[in-house]
């Protein structure tokens, strides 16, 4: 019968496939469409399924084990009922994908092969508008790698890699000069990079990634947006370098894994706006490095909510050109730290709230009456002295400080002033994203 593949069945579809649920009902579908009748545990070669479907048709994969590797060349959809898996035998990638208009749905994907340099993931996808939804990567080394792919959808897959140590693992999504895509709800856990992205113009909407090196890394990466995503219990949330335009909102970022955890690192990147955002338990929580490039490009820090870090904010240098207003500072150990001595003075802080602002604000504006002001005392000697860093907040550096204030024994040096402090109590502070 021509064209009669899986997900072809036309009326029957809607009898048989409820009623498939042991293995023995696969072997006796596919039996039924000329492929020889599978045992429950018989390898079925989803290769040739895919050649026996038409153009634009629906290959519909009921409950089976498929193996790979396997390519789509024509436009189609691929859903999969549970139960099915697709198996690359640990070669190469498992699936690629090669035609536009392609989706593939509720697929189980695993076992690709090993090698870096090969790039081995579960999908690779160089197509354009395709939709990937809804599967499950596991023991693949890269989850799903886009190249010059396109306008396409990846949305609520869940995604590991291979039992390696971590920098040896792959990325769950590498995306190689690709635009136009949305990355949406997807669940990433115990990756090297959730996604690691050599590419422009894509958004990154409402994903978790967990336990990973780099939650996002972004090398010349300009105009992506990373919004909503939960970026936990990473070395790294946001990398960013040498990618301007950024849009960065909404996002909750703890990088506490190790004593070096940083929420976001910007680096020879301008014109970035990082808003609304928690960055919360990280060792540092901004770094910036050569950020802006230059005065007249300069990134925005809007409206974040900065509790509980090591470092609010750390400038590599003596830096300009950065901008932040209305952010909430809470519970930090430091508001900033300039390496290299200097400090933050030559970018702009206004309206933001810090609790270390202990002025009044008598006319009841809701701004503080006198500037909030960091000086550099004795208790930021771990600054200048990195070995000292042992004795931050202990009772000796402490000790120091006190005399040093009432004794006036060094020349404190400026490192931040905002001259329009919000005061504390008139400012709600949401509550954190966990």
């Amino acid at each position: 019968m021509t064209g009669f593949g899986v997900g072809r069945i036309d009326g029957l579809s809607a009898l048989l496939v409820p009623a498939i649920v042991a293995g023995a009902a696969v072997g006796c579908l596919l039996g039924a469409m000329g492929i020889a009748r599978a045992h429950p545990l018989t390898p079925v070669s989803l290769q040739q399924l895919i050649d026996t479907t038409e153009s634009g048709g629906t290959l519909t994969l009921p409950p089976a084990f498929y193996v790979g590797p396997a390519v789509v060349r024509r436009p189609m959809r691929i859903v999969a009922a549970p139960g099915a898996i697709l198996d690359g035998r640990g070669d190469g990638t498992v699936l690629t994908i090669e035609a536009d208009d392609v989706a593939v749905s509720g697929l189980l994907i695993r076992n690709s092969g090993d090698r870096n340099d090969g790039i081995d993931a579960g999908l690779r996808l160089a197509g354009r508008r395709a939709v990937i939804e809804d599967n499950s990567f596991e023991d693949c080394l890269y989850g799903i790698r886009l190249e010059q792919a396109d306008d396409n959808i990846v949305r609520r897959n869940r995604i590991g890699s291979k039992d390696l140590p971590e920098a040896r693992r792959g990325d769950a999504v590498r995306v190689w000069y690709s635009t136009g895509n949305l990355f949406e709800a997807n669940e990433i856990t115990g990756v090297r990079d959730g996604f690691g992205m050599q590419a422009v113009g894509n958004r990154l909407v409402a994903n978790t990634v967990r336990d990973s090196r780099y939650g996002v890394q972004l090398l010349y990466g300009n105009a992506n947006e990373i919004a909503g995503n939960r970026l936990l219990d990473n070395a790294v949330g946001i990398m960013a370098i040498a990618s301007d335009d950024l849009l960065v909102t909404r996002n909750a970022i703890r990088s506490g894994r190790d004593v070096a955890g940083q929420a976001i690192i910007l680096k020879d990147s301008s014109r970035a706006l990082v808003a609304d955002n928690d960055l919360f338990a990280n060792a540092v929580a901004i770094y910036l490095d050569a950020a802006p490039v230059d005065a007249d490009n300069p990134n925005r820090f809007r409206a974040n909510r900065f509790t509980f870090n090591g470092t609010s904010v750390l400038l590599h240098a003596d830096l300009t050109g950065n901008l932040f207003e209305d952010n909430v500072f809470r519970g930090n150990h430091a508001e900033v730290v300039v390496d290299g001595g200097g400090s933050a003075l030559r970018n702009r802080w206004r309206g933001n709230d810090w609790d270390a602002f202990d002025g009044f604000d008598r006319d009841g504006d809701g701004i503080g009456d006198t500037a909030f002001e960091v000086w550099s005392w004795a208790d930021r000697l771990w600054m200048d002295l990195p070995a000292a860093q042992l004795f931050r907040a202990s009772p000796s550096l402490v000790l120091i400080d006190v005399v040093d204030r009432l004794a006036s024994l060094t020349e404190p040096r400026l490192l931040l002033r905002d001259d329009a402090p919000r005061v504390p109590d008139r400012i709600e502070t949401p509550a954190l994203v966990r």
